[in-house]
């Protein structure tokens, strides 16, 4: 499909962060993991897919979605990254991680 690859980092044992995007100069990215990982994390989850966004600033973009009435969960800070779920109006999971 022609994709760059953005991002590589280890992600824990025997796992890796893999982003890809349209080109260097893009800033949307897709991430790429195993579904067994998936999996393991959260089994519900696996059953839909799973879309991931990106933010510079995820302190700022938490607080103006909790303001706008979005449905958040709290804002996870991992090893390999900070990140937090979010619905849609449909109930629908994403995941908006920070950028750095």
């Amino acid at each position: 499909m022609g994709f760059v690859l953005k991002l590589e980092q280890p992600m824990g044992p025997n796992a890796t962060w893999l982003e890809v995007g349209p080109s260097d100069d893009e800033f949307t990215t897709l991430v790429l993991y195993s579904k067994s990982a998936m999996e393991q994390q959260k089994p519900s989850a696996v059953a839909h897919p799973s879309i991931l966004f990106s933010t510079t600033d995820i302190e700022s973009a938490y607080e103006k979605m909790k303001q706008n009435g979005v449905e958040v969960e709290e804002i996870l800070r991992m090893p390999f990254g900070t990140m937090f779920t979010f619905k849609d109006q449909d109930g629908n999971d994403y995941l908006l991680r920070e950028d750095t």
